[in-house]
Formats: structure tokens, C-alpha cells, sequence
């Protein structure tokens, strides 16, 4: 098995974990959490597909996404700390509509 089948074994692995965490758990931090392995997931194929084909520019898009990731963990998590903090719970099944 070539390393190259191995590395979209692991992403798609990672990848499909991800999806089933943000389609299947109501939670939102595990929902978070699963966003965060998705772009992981990104992350490791572009850093392979640069690593083959001396791409700087994969490089770049992986720095782009690594710095997305970080600004959407902590939108997020300041979001979910906001509704515990409101006295809701941090359930998306609670989030039908917006309040002030």
C-alpha cells in the first residue's frame, strides 16, 4: 500500500468521523469538534499533496486554514460560553431563532 493511499484513507476517515459528529450529535461543542476534525482532515491532504508535488502555494492554503480554524474556535466557543452563560443550554435544537 502506497503512502498516498494511505494519507486519503486516513483524511477520509478523519473527514467522514467529522460529518458524522456534526450530522449526528445535537451538542454544540461536539458539533464544533467536528468541524475542527474536517479541517483537519484538509489540512493533512494539502500538506501531502505539497509534500509530492513541491507546491508552496498548498503551504500557503494550509496556513490560510489553519488560521480560519483557529478564528472559527473561538467564535465559536465564545457563541457557546455566551448561551451557557444566557442560562440556555448549549443544545442546537434550542437555537430556532435568534433573540437580542
Amino acid at each position: 500500500m502506497s503512502l498516498t493511499a494511505v494519507v486519503w484513507a486516513t483524511t477520509g476517515g478523519l473527514f467522514s468521523f467529522g460529518l458524522a459528529i456534526v450530522v449526528l450529535r445535537r451538542q454544540l461543542l461536539a458539533m464544533l469538534l467536528g468541524l475542527e476534525l474536517m479541517l483537519a482532515a484538509v489540512n493533512v491532504s494539502l500538506v501531502h499533496h505539497a509534500g509530492m508535488f513541491d507546491d508552496a502555494e498548498a503551504l500557503a492554503v494550509v496556513a490560510l486554514v489553519i488560521a480560519v480554524a483557529a478564528a472559527e474556535a473561538v467564535v465559536g466557543l465564545s457563541l457557546i460560553l455566551r448561551m451557557r452563560r444566557g442560562g440556555r443550554g448549549a443544545d442546537a435544537a434550542l437555537l430556532t431563532e435568534l433573540q437580542g
